[in-house]
């Protein structure tokens, strides 16, 4: 690497740190729209000569892989930085290397994600590439069958770990029958049966201006931003061809165990959750925060880990996807006091859902959710840029940021509780993964 960008780069890894000092409210958001109708959320940070861009295409996740080409989405996000244009693999990577560009993309259940960042000296070069990445991927045969061949080796891999055999046993039981119980990365069949031209459709239909969403961190300002816009996304399809995907109604009540020979059982259990305009959206975030969310100090761990050493940890999680919520729960313990262990998260469940959490547990749960914030999603550019992108998928407004803690101020104990008996008043679905009884 020559001397003059190595010294950029470093200069440009401090700016990562730019934000981690400010508080939430010092965040300006600006609203940016280009000449052909692109917008972007902005945040101008001119200490360092960096750009941080995420976008995402919203509904453009797995659940647009068509039926028996499970994880053809996931496969591109692995694809699109190797070779565009009339730049074959090798040399594409090679200029993102000399330019000191960090591109990757990512797909999720709803929404197909990218993250790139650049610095100013090179942002000619470094968007032309994105560009080009974005609009006319070569999706060669090397390529294709060594990113395919490396997917399908973890899949392998994964048949044998108990862990992601538990995630696959929990997806498919609570969400059967809804695309969410598909697996993301597919299966060695489905991947065997995907194409270049599955590739390039795929593309075509989900990247479009219509369901884009963008967010903007560093040294541009709105003017040149503005250009920037037009120039990478310009030449993508106004509107997006997009299966509708229906609302989950995930499964409750079910049992379901699973054999297999290793030393520990992983223990999942799913409730219900919210989505995320759910007005209660707070309140069940604090609340699954004091059930397992606050790892050290929530309830489940407690009870599991240290009042009784069970496992190493157990956590709970509330997840928001656009056509589910859920509250899930996860530990590992060993095999014979799997039934005890099962039975304490049952207990707390029916205990938060009775009595809920105390005053102080609540304000303890206030406390750490806004001081946590600013530490995980406004420590650096990536950061911004990825939280920029979040608030215009779940709609929150531009001032999220500013008016975020006076909504969690806004949640009561009597809201807690509410929320506790309207989630956790069902039987769980709970999936053990390990040896079977004797």
């Amino acid at each position: 690497m020559k001397a003059g960008l190595k010294s950029l780069l470093t200069a440009a890894s401090f700016g990562l740190l730019a934000f981690s000092a400010a508080p939430a409210a010092a965040v300006d958001i600006q609203e940016v729209t280009s000449p052909g109708g692109i917008k972007a959320y902005l945040v101008e940070d001119h200490s360092n000569p960096l750009i941080a861009v995420n976008f995402a295409f919203k509904g453009g996740g797995s659940t647009q892989d068509p039926k028996g080409k499970e994880g053809l989405a996931n496969l591109m996000s692995g694809l699109l930085d190797e070779g565009a244009g009339d730049i074959k693999s090798a040399e594409f990577q090679s200029k993102l290397d000399d330019l000191g560009v960090s591109m990757s993309f990512d797909a999720g259940y709803d929404n197909f994600t990218g993250s790139f960042r650049t610095i100013t000296d090179f942002e000619d070069q470094a968007f032309g590439l994105l560009h080009l990445a974005l609009t006319n991927p070569r999706f060669d045969t090397e390529p294709v069958n060594r990113i395919r061949g490396q997917i399908v080796t973890g899949l392998l891999a994964d048949r044998n770990d108990p862990g992601e055999v538990a995630s696959k046993a929990f997806r498919e039981t609570v969400f059967a029958g809804h695309p969410y119980a598909r697996p993301t990365e597919g299966t060695p069949e489905t991947l065997a049966t995907i194409t270049a031209d599955d590739l390039k459709t795929f593309r075509r239909d989900v990247f479009a201006k219509d369901d884009l969403v963008i967010g903007v961190v560093g040294d541009i300002t709105p003017d040149r931003l503005k250009t920037r816009l037009d120039q990478i996304f310009g030449d993508l399809a106004a509107k997006a061809k997009l299966t509708p995907v229906p609302l989950a109604k995930p499964v409750m009540g079910k049992d379901v165990q699973v054999d297999l020979a290793v030393p520990q059982t992983n223990i999942r259990v799913a409730m219900p959750g919210v989505l995320r305009p759910d007005k209660d959206f707070f309140a069940a975030y604090l609340m699954n925060h004091i059930l397992g969310g606050g790892s050290f100090t929530s309830w489940l761990y407690d009870e599991i880990r240290e009042k009784r050493g069970l496992a190493y940890g157990a956590s709970s999680y509330l997840a928001t996807y656009d056509h589910a919520g859920i509250i899930a729960i996860a530990t590992a313990t060993r095999a014979d006091a799997a039934p005890q262990t099962v039975d304490i998260i049952r207990k707390q469940l029916t205990r938060m859902a009775k009595d809920g959490p105390t005053t102080a547990e609540l304000a303890k749960a206030k406390a750490y959710v806004k001081g946590s914030y600013a530490v995980r999603n406004l420590d650096s550019s990536l950061a911004v840029a990825s939280t920029l992108v979040g608030i215009q998928l779940d709609d929150l407004g531009k001032d999220y940021i500013d008016k975020r803690q006076a909504l969690i101020d806004a949640v009561s104990l009597d809201d807690v509780k509410a929320v506790a008996k309207r989630l956790l008043s069902v039987q769980p679905t709970v999936v053990t993964v390990g040896p079977a009884a004797s």
